[in-house]
């Protein structure tokens, strides 16, 4: 198979239905922090698929994974166990608070397991309640229910009727969140850093008053960990850095280092599902198991979290340097999910820069951009980026002089 030129990037793109503007790039192969686009252009990568690339692109953990496993089972069917299965269930609630897994295909998917099991158990236990408290700015996923769930202002006119029952409060403010708890409550939901919103963490005395809430008023409380699990914040889970007890967790993104699977676990105490309640075809299949149990191997691995605490300290040191260089805010976030303030700067603008000089952001708001390159980082690839975000901002600074 030939490489595309860039006519026929441009050309094949119409066959695509068009959900979001993709600059003219066709990316052929990944290697760890970089990716390759049609041209053989290199791109120092701090997207890794949003967050997902947990080792990067392509690490042989994954290829020998695969490989194995497509040799020997691909999909039984849900109906059965496999070993895969068996396994990653188990090395999931071994690490964790948790007594039991349901795999799904990607977070939105676990997001809306979490929201139907809550429902469930209102309905057994707790008369009937249905309501969810979620917060101003979240983001749980793109399924009508989780759109519904989700903070997001743009979602607001979306697809309307939405799915009813939700609550939104502001983030971080607990006052509000307990006024907003009534008889039909059954549950609080909350990403532990607001990944979408710009990363801007939860106050640990706000999670604490969270968790007291819930126990106050029998509520369950549920974390959205899609974006922040698997290593990402500095710990296997964002909940074990806070004074939290939930009783659902909802995992995706970099639980499959890049391949589609992703998971709700949850304390046995609240689990109430009859037979046919939830399902899915390709839901615990054995070829994304082993490869997700070949990430999380890794991420368990002795040394790894601290590596990933150490680099993550340089980043902040260095982006700190940026920012008194250039006028930008404070950086924000944990562990290899960061964000910074552009100041006077359009982040948009910043990213469209950097992707031509060869490194990849995301700008999640106009006034700010978010890092989220793979665990592995080292300050090689650290001192590599910020190099060419600052030849990116000294343009933009002798522009506008």
């Amino acid at each position: 198979m030939t490489s595309p030129s860039d006519n026929d990037v441009l050309a094949k793109q119409n066959y695509l239905i068009p959900i979001t503007k993709r600059p003219e790039l066709c990316f052929l192969r990944g290697e760890g922090h970089y990716l390759f686009d049609q041209n053989d252009k290199p791109y120092l990568d701090w997207i890794q698929g949003w967050a997902v690339n947990t080792l990067g692109h392509s690490p042989q953990v994954m290829q020998q994974a695969l490989i194995k496993q497509s040799a020997q089972l691909i999909n039984p069917s849900p109906a059965f166990f496999n070993q895969p299965m068996l396994e990653l269930a188990e090395r999931l609630c071994e690490n964790s608070k948790f007594d039991q897994v349901f795999f799904t295909n990607s977070g939105a998917e676990a997001n809306e397991g979490a929201i139907k099991l809550a429902r469930k158990w209102g309905q057994k236990h707790k008369s009937g309640a249905f309501k969810i408290i979620t917060f101003q700015h979240s983001f749980h996923g793109r399924t009508l229910a989780t759109m519904s769930a989700t903070g997001k202002e743009a979602f607001a006119p979306l697809f309307e009727p939405k799915v009813s029952g939700f609550t939104k409060v502001p983030y971080n403010d607990l006052a509000a969140t307990e006024a907003a708890i009534d008889g039909q409550t059954v549950a609080v939901m909350l990403e532990l850093i607001q990944g979408e919103a710009g990363v801007i963490p939860a106050d640990a005395e706000f999670v604490a008053g969270l968790d007291a809430l819930c126990k106050q008023h029998n509520l369950l409380l549920i974390v959205d960990e899609v974006q922040t699990g698997i290593g990402r914040t500095g710990s296997l889970f964002a909940y074990q850095q806070y004074q939290a007890d939930p009783h659902i967790m909802t995992l995706g993104k970099g639980l499959g280092g890049g391949v589609p699977i992703a998971a709700m676990v949850i304390d046995k105490s609240v689990s109430c599902f009859d037979y046919g309640d939830q399902g899915g075809t390709y839901n615990g299949n054995p070829l994304m198991c082993a490869v997700s149990g070949a990430v999380l191997q890794e991420v368990l691995a002795e040394g790894f979290m601290a590596q990933v605490n150490r680099v993550s300290e340089y980043f902040c040191q260095q982006l700190s340097v940026l920012a008194k260089e250039f006028g930008l805010g404070a950086t924000r976030g944990k562990g290899l999910l960061l964000a910074i303030n552009t100041g006077n700067y359009s982040g948009p603008q910043i990213v469209e820069l950097a992707r031509d000089a060869g490194l990849l952001l995301n700008a999640p708001r106009e006034d700010s951009l978010r890092f989220m390159p793979a665990l592995t980082l080292t300050e090689t690839e650290v001192d590599e980026g910020i190099a060419l975000l600052a030849e990116v901002l000294t343009t933009l600074k002798n522009a506008a002089q």
